[in-house]
């Protein structure tokens, strides 16, 4: 559906599969790829959606014919659903070996939501290495190789974990965070969280929740871990504490007095992500 490209969309990839795990790949994971197609009447072709591509291309037409389309762009309108299906068209029209290096404003036109096919399951795929911009085929250089390199070397350790969707563990220097993107309205996902945290629950074994992100409309959750945790440590513990999590969170009762403190508290506390 077209739309005025000057108006504001607070979340853009609602209605998307995995909406979270596509604000994750957008703002919180450094190297990522995901699957992707588009409908028929964009010729149901396939689609690596990833993180980010050399020098912020929006996207590129590789030299084998494989598409890819980066998340973590500058936006040059209110709708950045737009903004992306607008460099993906112009990558699908483009000849191979083609990179989409600027979109400018675009007109009003679909939005992602009306470029793919929704039923293709978004299934995220973590990288260590950029080398997957480049066609298989393509000789390394020691120009191209190099040039890899120093990008890998800005990548921090990540992994998507099983125990819960759109969970992400990493590690930033010596300490390791989970980052957990929520489904749901801002407003909702505060309340439950502040529940927990006025009734001194908020943590879980090994984890303490240390506040939240907000992201494309979406809540973004931040625990720290214990030092030296591995992402196989707390899929048990977070496996175990998700019920509970997701139980504050379904709850519609009043806050209590504690819980309206805490509110006030994480809402001071909170990041805005672009």
């Amino acid at each position: 559906m077209a739309k005025n490209t000057s108006d504001f969309v607070l979340r853009p990839f609602e209605g998307l599969p995995s909406e979270p795990d596509w604000v994750a790949l957008k703002e919180l994971v450094p190297a990522a790829t995901a699957t992707a197609r588009t409908t028929k009447e964009f010729g149901a072709v396939d689609v690596l959606v990833t993180t980010v591509l050399p020098t912020s291309w929006p996207a590129l037409h590789r030299a084998d014919g494989t598409i890819l389309l980066a998340l973590q762009t500058t936006s040059s309108s209110g709708d950045t659903s737009r903004d992306l299906a607008h460099a993906l068209l112009e990558a699908i029209d483009s000849e191979p070996g083609t990179a989409v290096e600027t979109i400018g404003l675009p007109e009003p036109g679909p939005r992602l939501q009306d470029v793919l096919d929704l039923s293709v399951p978004f299934v995220v795929t973590i990288e260590e290495s950029f080398g997957y911009w480049l066609d298989p085929e393509t000789e390394r250089t020691p120009d191209l190789v190099a040039a890899i390199e120093e990008a890998d070397a800005g990548i921090i350790d990540t992994r998507k974990l099983d125990a819960a969707d759109a969970a992400y563990w990493c590690r930033m220097g010596a300490r390791e965070f989970l980052r957990w993107a929520q489904p749901l309205e801002e407003q909702v996902v505060l309340d439950g969280l502040s529940r927990l945290h006025g009734a001194r629950q908020s943590g879980f074994e090994g984890a303490k929740f240390v506040g939240y992100f907000r992201s494309s409309g979406l809540v973004v959750p931040v625990w720290e871990l214990a030092r030296g945790s591995e992402a196989e440590d707390i899929e048990a513990p977070l496996a175990a504490f998700k019920d509970a999590f997701l139980a504050a969170i379904a709850d519609t009762s009043p806050l209590d007095a504690n819980a309206r403190r805490a509110r006030a508290g994480l809402v001071a506390r909170q990041v805005t992500l672009r």
